[in-house]
């Protein structure tokens, strides 16, 4: 017979691997560590095999809790779902929203997800645009809610990830190493002349620009064709790439923060909700911490 999983031993699992100790996780579960221990014990003799290997530093994922884990993550995030979903009233109406370009798989399709299944009937407008292009809309009164990258002084919202603006190169094609540095950058000069080029001027690095983009998945596009090394966010750094590090002669561009704006005109629950889904998302991200 396959083993019957009980969601309340996926839960704390679930909150081990994150919390990575079981102290804490009981604490964040409100048990004792005994009765953690021994709802992992019973998963563990569900499963067949061990799930954490235990260390000075804490615990860590066997090769099987490491299979378990996605599975696990996904039940939970789905009970939550439609617990809260059974919980809430469908609310209706218009949400527009503005985001970076950088933030609409990983951050985006999050909170649209959950979102939409609690709030089918909300009419939802997502602007993908720079961010001194979404504040002009904000102020303008064309967005309801606004995610931005800020650089220098915060002018207020709500600071939802620090974000920063690395080099980056392909661990194929070493463009990193060329003599001058070919550089992909964004079309628009007031940011790459500020942060970018400064970046390069200021450790004494010649270089030439190789390409131009208007998008952040143009400049990826440079970086992973082996065109030019390009500035990227921290947390969007394509697969097959790394950032460049003060080992390499780099550093960062910039210190970013990604904030998100409201229309203080702006009202109603629905607007409300997609604020909250946002912010979840983001809170939840399993990505690790671009400028736009």
């Amino acid at each position: 017979m396959r083993p019957t999983l009980d969601s309340d031993l996926l839960r704390t699992f679930v909150a081990i691997a994150e919390a990575g100790n079981f102290t804490r996780a009981a604490e964040q579960a409100g048990r004792t560590q005994s009765a953690v221990s021994m709802q992992m014990k019973k998963l563990e003799e569900l499963v067949g095999d061990s799930l954490f290997e235990r260390g000075s530093r804490g615990v860590a994922l066997t090769r099987r809790g490491g299979e378990l884990i996605v599975n696990a993550r996904r039940i939970v995030a789905l009970l939550d779902e439609t617990a809260a979903s059974m919980a809430a009233a469908p609310l209706g109406g218009p949400v527009r929203i503005g985001i970076p370009e950088e933030y609409g798989h990983a951050i985006l399709s999050r909170a649209l997800g959950a979102f939409s299944k609690r709030h089918p009937k909300v009419e939802v407008t997502v602007r993908y645009a720079h961010s001194w292009a979404q504040v002009a809309a904000l102020a303008a009164g064309e967005l309801d809610l606004a995610v931005v990258f800020e650089w220098q002084d915060l002018a207020g919202g709500e600071v939802l990830m620090h974000d920063p603006t690395v080099w980056v190169t392909s661990n194929l094609h070493h463009m990193h190493e060329e003599q001058p540095l070919p550089i992909a950058l964004y079309n628009r000069a007031g940011w790459c002349k500020d942060f970018a080029i400064k970046s390069l001027e200021q450790r004494g690095l010649a270089y030439r620009v190789a390409y131009t983009s208007d998008t952040n998945g143009g400049l990826k596009l440079a970086v992973t064709s082996g065109l030019a090394i390009a500035p990227i966010s921290r947390s969007n750094i394509p697969a097959d790439c790394r950032e460049l590090t003060a080992a390499d002669g780099f550093g960062d561009i910039d210190a970013s923060n990604v904030v998100m704006h409201r229309n203080p005109n702006a009202s109603g629950e629905a607007i409300d909700g997609m604020q909250e889904a946002i912010r979840e998302a983001f809170v939840n991200r399993q990505v690790q911490p671009a400028a736009s």
